[in-house]
């Protein structure tokens, strides 16, 4: 079975809780990794990537660059790991698997779009259900009746 190739980011926030996007891919090249980035990340951010080769031209578009090489075993250099969108993707991967069993390429934006959601809001006092709910009904307009 063939992969469909996606790109996650996330953004850390020191204590606060990080957010997450993530986005399928037509194909898993360097020109379709690389326009998004461009399009989300500020100039000079420092990106912490695995040792993937499509992440070689990170520094001459500008960004700094820490890598950690888990060919190597080597999961945390200083600051620079990969651990919290690991993460991200275990939940998605295990939410999928368990909830909804499988997942066909033609859906896959859609289930990224909602464990992003759920992860963006994931300490929001709230809850999801409640969330979700005031947002639809500021939209609809229905908090100004």
């Amino acid at each position: 079975m063939a992969k469909t190739p996606v790109l996650g980011m996330v953004q850390r926030r020191g204590k606060k809780s990080p957010r997450v996007i993530a986005s399928v891919l037509p194909l898993p090249w360097k020109g379709y990794i690389h326009p998004p980035i461009r399009e989300r990340v500020m100039p000079a951010t420092t990106i912490f990537t695995d040792e993937a080769h499509h992440y070689k031209a990170l520094r001459s578009m500008g960004f700094e660059h820490g890598r950690v090489n888990h060919s190597q075993k080597v999961y945390v250099s200083g600051e620079a790991h990969t651990n919290t969108i690991e993460g991200f993707w275990s939940l998605v991967k295990r939410g999928i698997s368990g909830v909804y069993h499988n997942a066909s390429a033609k859906h896959l934006q859609s289930y990224l779009d909602e464990y992003g959601w759920r992860y963006n809001h994931k300490d929001d006092p709230r809850g999801h259900f409640n969330l979700l709910a005031s947002r639809v009904a500021h939209a609809s307009g229905a908090e100004k009746r």
